[in-house]
């Protein structure tokens, strides 16, 4: 009767052994608990999905924007580690689902055991024993009740996850937002020195025209020496327009993961037609979405679903659980029948089920400061949330202004420079004709170089106020890029 009992809790551990160590290899090949869907395949997530598209040559010439928004995303370390965020709380959730599971560990062991003992006065109770002794056991644990802690625990773990990937979401945003910004100002560099080197050859331009006029004695020399102050302030600003561009593409090359002296073009700023400044929702509409839907709130929000979880999670902790345990093991540990009699081969074997319940009487008061440690972090990831909300919703109202004013400006400086470049051209042939002075031309000069900088800022200006706005509101991907004319608010 009792080997009939004890066969068959030997055979249900046996059976989950051999079961768990069938599935063991196969979990480095596959998720086995399937925690690993919603993991991207590349660290720019849905932005640039396909894993291909993160693998890149030499850079194009001219770099459109959106080449440098996939390369930025891509090998941005900040994309690169919340990526890997992702990854980890997916295995927190593998691990939290686990614990539903049971556990099954097998210990085996070798020894040689030499054993003497001499009995004094009676040596035909002395023995001397020597044996390779071998034993094995297989054991089982599996919690089948806890009041709620593993589940409180996979919640918790659940809702980390959620907050790595709405994290990813934010890093992500925020990535493309800088580069594109850098990428604009880099325009607006290049810009510069283009408006730059064209305003050097006006001033050389007027300053051949006035040393023309001085040498017949038509204008006195003052006009000459004008001139030539003109044209050397524009060969100084050409210099440090020069710099400032170069500064600015080696800052977008770094964003794109290349060293900074990485030779990059980008083409001009578009002059597309600007849009009339209505918008398909209002200001208050976009301020109400962005507070539900952009991915810091959803991250911090989950972050504090997470700490509700770790709470009830530690208050679960300090119940009582109850396990199903079980164990199998053998020897052949040598047999003698009492002192002085030799030992003989001999096989042992022992078996046990049974249910195990564990109750924490005390700890010390250290789960009840344990769980108010948990209420106060929950507290602080509530009032984060909170802060959360309110920053997003300023964000979207200051770049909703921004754009605002972008827009009237590029608008404005379309007028200004036409003005100014007419004046010019009114001066200079008022001065070549020998009716115009000099210093009506120099002012002219200096009006129309401010004119095609300011328009080159505002143009730049306008296209960064549309994304970054986009950005703000949480909306940023590869369909915002129009390459050929200018980003377009989705």
């Amino acid at each position: 009767m009792s080997a009939r009992r004890t066969r068959w809790p030997v055979t249900l551990a046996m059976i989950a052994a051999t079961g768990l160590l069938a599935v063991a290899p196969c979990a480095h090949a596959f998720d086995v608990l399937r925690t690993e869907g919603g993991i991207s395949a590349t660290p720019a997530a849905e932005i640039v999905p396909d894993p291909a598209g993160c693998q890149f040559g030499p850079p194009a010439r001219p770099l459109l924007l959106a080449e440098a928004v996939e390369r930025a995303l891509c090998s941005n370390p900040k994309t690169r580690e919340a990526w890997a965020d992702v990854k980890a709380q997916a295995a927190a959730v593998g691990v939290a689902r686990a614990a539903f599971l049971p556990t099954v560990s097998g210990n085996w062991q070798g020894v040689r055991d030499d054993s003497a003992t001499d009995v004094s006065g009676h040596p035909e109770l002395s023995s001397n024993t020597a044996a390779t002794v071998r034993s094995e056991s297989v054991s089982l644990n599996w919690v089948l009740f806890d009041f709620g802690g593993r589940a409180a625990a996979l919640r918790n773990a659940s809702d980390l996850l959620a907050a790595a990937r709405a994290t990813q979401d934010a890093t992500l945003q925020n990535a493309f937002a800088t580069v594109a910004k850098d990428y604009y100002a880099a325009q607006a560099a290049q810009g510069a020195r283009e408006a730059a080197a064209d305003i050097e050859r006006m001033t050389q331009d007027s300053l051949v025209a006035a040393q023309a006029r001085v040498d017949r004695d038509i204008a006195p020399i003052t006009d000459a020496l004008q001139a030539q102050t003109q044209h050397d302030e524009a060969v100084f600003n050409l210099t440090k327009a020069e710099g400032d561009a170069q500064t600015a593409l080696g800052t977008l090359a770094s964003n794109m993961g290349l060293d900074p002296d990485e030779p990059v073009i980008v083409p001009g700023v578009t002059a597309a037609p600007l849009p009339d400044p209505t918008y398909s929702e209002s200001v208050a509409e976009m301020i109400d979405e962005v507070k539900r839907t952009h991915p810091a709130v959803l991250a911090a929000q989950a972050q504090f679903e997470a700490a509700q979880a770790k709470v009830a999670q530690t208050r679960a902790e300090g119940l009582p659980n109850v396990s199903l345990v079980a164990k199998y093991s053998r020897n052949n540990q040598p047999a003698s029948l009492g002192l002085g009699i030799p030992t003989f081969p001999a096989t042992g074997h022992d078996a046990y089920i049974g249910v195990q319940v564990t109750i924490p009487f005390f700890e010390g008061f250290g789960r009840h400061y344990q769980i108010r440690q948990a209420d106060a972090e929950a507290q602080r990831q509530s009032d984060m949330a909170d802060g959360t909300q309110q920053q997003v919703a300023l964000d979207v109202w200051a770049n909703y202004q921004a754009l605002n004013t972008a827009t009237q400006n590029a608008t404005h400086s379309e007028t200004l420079l036409a003005i100014a470049r007419r004046s010019f051209d009114a001066a200079e042939h008022r001065y070549r004709a020998g009716v115009g002075n000099i210093l009506e031309l120099l002012n002219t000069q200096t009006a129309l170089a401010r004119a095609q900088q300011r328009r080159v800022q505002a143009l730049a200006d306008w296209h960064n106020s549309k994304l970054q706005l986009a950005a703000k509101l949480g909306r940023l991907g590869m369909e915002s890029i129009d390459d050929n004319a200018h980003p377009e608010l989705r």
